[in-house]
């Protein structure tokens, strides 16, 4: 699986790579080794240099700790996400597949992470939020493909799988930001 060019095909013809994608036979390991990890570290890195560069309230350390804490709360979410994705499904009309749902989870997740680099530039970061948005739309496209759920109920099942995320995200927010403020006390 070649990195970039998944990517790419992933943010300009989504609807095209989704078949791909679920034919393919990449297992967990492969999938976070090759893909997911790289895409996470976009963010967090993207910070500690903004931080860095730019003057953050953060010395360099501390704000390692913070982008070590966001990037394996990404690769957690990722998982938690994808298997609630999978548990979901049937109720939806779709199969419980937790390779796919964690392959659904993972992929749509690359607009968000890409843009994760708009962290570098502090002022910048709020730009990160369009590739969140065009995330949700790439959860949406491939609802179907991954995990069988019809196209008239795929509305439905998007909406509880970003609910599901919104906790998720919600949940990690309240441990970064708890970490932060570990951090910024500490001497």
């Amino acid at each position: 699986m070649d990195l970039v060019a998944r990517a790419r095909k992933m943010l300009s013809a989504p609807k095209d790579e989704w078949p791909v994608i679920a034919r393919e036979s990449t297992g967990t390991a492969e999938l976070y080794t090759g893909y997911v990890a790289p895409l996470a570290a976009i963010a967090p890195v993207a910070s500690v240099l903004g931080n860095l560069l730019f003057g953050g309230p953060l010395s360099f350390n501390k704000s390692i700790v913070v982008a070590i804490v966001r990037f394996a709360i990404s690769l957690l979410s990722v998982y938690v996400i994808g298997r609630i994705a999978a548990k979901s499904a049937p109720a939806f009309g779709g199969k419980d597949d937790l390779a796919q749902g964690i392959k659904l989870v993972a992929y749509a997740y690359t607009a968000a992470w890409i843009a994760g680099v708009f962290a570098l530039i502090p002022a910048l970061a709020v730009l990160s939020m369009v590739g969140g948005i065009y995330s949700l739309y790439l959860l949406y496209t491939g609802t179907s493909v991954m995990m069988g759920v019809p196209q008239e109920r795929a509305v439905g099942y998007t909406a509880v799988v970003i609910l599901v995320a919104i906790a998720v995200y919600l949940l990690t927010g309240i441990v970064v930001g708890s970490v932060v403020a570990i951090v910024t006390v500490m001497r």
